[in-house]
C-alpha cells in the first residue's frame, strides 16, 4: 500500500536557515528537478550561461553546481540547510515559505518565474470522464499531497464541482510518487495507482498510451495560465550574493530566449540531459513549442492560488502582492 505523505517543513523549526549561508562568489549550487518544467534549468547548464553571465558581473571564476533532486522536500530542506542557493520547485511551495519566514529576517522570497505549465490529470480508468467519476478504488499520483499546485488544483477543481465545503474531498485518493514513478506506475497497469496528476513531458507520454486519457487540465480550473515553477533563495543568500542572484537572472531569461527561439536544439539539449529515451527529438520539439508551456520570468496568478491556500488553512498569512514574496529583481513585469 502506498503512504500518503505531506510535505514536510519541519526544518522550518528554530533554526530554519542554516550559518552554512554566506557570501561565495566562486561556486553557486542550483537543484533541478524532473521534466520540461526544468528545461530552462538545463539549458543554462548546458551552455553554461550563469558563469557567462557571472562573468559579465565581474564573478569571472563563477562556477554553477546542479544536482537533481526529485520533490519539493528535498530541495527545501538542502535550501533551508545552506546547502543550496537556488531550489525550483512550485509556486504553492513560496507560498508556503513566505508564509513561515517573511519579517524573520530569513525570507524566502523567488528570485523570478521558472515557467506557466498546466497539470494535467490523466487516468487508465475507462470509467473516469471527470472527476465526479472518481471513486475510493482510484489512486491519484502527484508530487507532493495537499501542498503541491497539483494537489491545490485538484481541490480547486474539487471546491468548483460539489462546492466549497468539499474542496478536500479528492485528497484521500492522492498518493505522494515523483512523476518518473507515477508515470511508470500508471503506464505499468499492475499498481493501485490509476491516475497521475501530471507535469510536462509526462502527460505527453501518458496520453499516447493505449488505454489512457485525460481527465482535467489545471488551466481550465484557474481560466488560465499559471506558473507552475519558481526560482527560490533565502534572503540570507540573495543579499549576501547580488551578482550571483543577477548572474542567475540573466541566465535564467537567456535560456528562457534560446528555448523559443530554439526548440528543437532545446528538445536535443533534453534529452541528453536527461537520458530520456522513450520520445524522439520530433516528438520533444513539438511539445517544447506547445503553447500551453511558457518558459517566463513572469509570474502568473500566484496570488489565485495563495489566496485559496489560506482559506483552506494551509497558510496563515497571503501577501499583499506578488510582489512581497518576489525580491526586487522580478518585480518590474506584470504578474499576478
Amino acid at each position: 500500500m502506498l503512504k500518503r505523505r505531506s510535505l514536510g517543513l519541519g526544518l522550518l523549526a528554530s533554526p530554519f536557515i542554516s550559518n552554512r549561508v554566506r557570501a561565495e562568489d566562486s561556486v553557486v549550487r542550483i537543484s533541478k528537478q524532473y521534466g520540461l518544467g526544468y528545461l530552462s534549468m538545463m539549458v543554462m547548464e548546458h551552455e553554461h550561461l550563469v558563469e557567462k553571465h557571472g562573468a559579465k558581473v565581474g564573478l569571472p571564476g563563477l562556477a554553477a553546481e546542479w544536482s537533481v533532486l526529485g520533490g519539493p522536500t528535498p530541495q527545501i530542506d538542502a535550501l533551508l540547510a545552506g546547502q543550496i542557493g537556488f531550489i525550483g520547485p512550485g509556486s504553492t511551495t513560496l507560498v508556503t515559505l513566505w508564509d513561515k519566514t517573511a519579517g524573520t529576517g530569513r525570507d524566502i522570497k523567488a528570485l523570478s518565474a521558472l515557467q506557466s505549465m498546466p497539470f494535467v490529470l490523466m487516468t487508465r480508468n475507462p470509467a473516469v470522464r471527470s472527476i465526479a467519476d472518481l471513486t475510493e478504488k482510484d489512486k491519484i499520483a502527484l508530487p507532493g499531497v495537499k501542498i503541491t499546485g497539483h494537489a491545490l488544483t485538484l481541490e480547486m477543481a474539487a471546491a468548483s464541482q460539489w462546492g466549497f465545503p468539499a474542496y478536500d474531498r479528492l485528497d484521500s485518493l492522492t498518493v505522494t510518487l515523483s512523476h518518473p514513478d507515477a508515470m511508470a506506475a500508471l503506464l505499468g497497469g499492475q499498481s493501485e495507482v490509476n491516475c497521475h496528476m501530471a507535469s510536462s513531458p509526462f502527460y505527453y507520454y501518458e496520453r499516447a498510451a493505449p488505454g489512457v486519457h485525460e481527465v482535467l487540465k489545471s488551466y481550465d480550473v484557474t481560466g488560465g495560465k499559471h506558473t507552475n515553477g519558481v526560482v527560490l533563495t533565502s534572503k540570507q543568500y540573495h543579499d549576501a550574493n547580488p551578482k550571483i542572484c543577477a548572474a542567475v537572472l540573466a541566465a535564467q531569461q537567456e535560456a528562457n530566449d534560446f528555448i523559443r527561439n530554439n526548440p528543437r536544439q532545446a528538445a536535443e539539449i533534453y534529452l541528453a540531459m536527461t537520458g530520456d529515451r522513450k520520445g524522439t527529438v520530433d516528438q520533444m520539439a513539438g511539445w517544447v513549442a506547445d503553447p500551453d508551456v511558457v518558459y517566463t520570468t513572469v509570474p502568473m496568478k500566484v496570488m489565485e492560488f495563495a489566496a485559496f491556500m489560506q482559506r483552506v488553512g494551509r497558510v496563515k498569512r497571503v501577501a499583499g502582492s506578488w510582489k512581497d514574496m518576489f525580491f526586487p529583481e522580478s518585480q518590474d513585469v506584470a504578474g499576478s
